[in-house]
């Protein structure tokens, strides 16, 4: 059984018991948050195409880890006219462990 579910402008799909890195959530870690934006749920042969979500349907997962991601450099640079720039950034996100999925 797995889902796909919305949440920080992006679609995940995910099955009970996998660990999926999400946008930041407002929550602690070691609370439990619940998705109601439940796009698709196959179980076996049962298949549910939400329209555009499924109603009823939703995915409980709890909180592992609130961190950041890895630096990236950002480097701007113009030819001939001593023009240099570099910032660095590290995207917040949330570690969420799947914990059940409701259809």
């Amino acid at each position: 059984m797995y889902a796909i579910f919305k949440t920080g402008g992006k679609q995940y799909r995910v099955a009970e018991g996998d660990t999926v890195i999400v946008e930041k959530l407002e929550a602690a870690e070691g609370d439990t948050v619940t998705f109601d934006e439940v796009l698709t749920v196959v179980n076996d042969a049962d298949v549910k195409i939400g329209t555009p979500i499924v109603t009823g349907a939703k995915i409980t997962a709890k909180v592992e880890k609130q961190d950041k991601a890895k630096k990236i450099l950002i480097f701007k640079y113009k030819a001939k006219s001593n023009y240099r720039r570099r910032q660095g950034h590290r995207q917040p996100y949330t570690k969420l462990t799947i914990e059940k999925i409701e259809a």
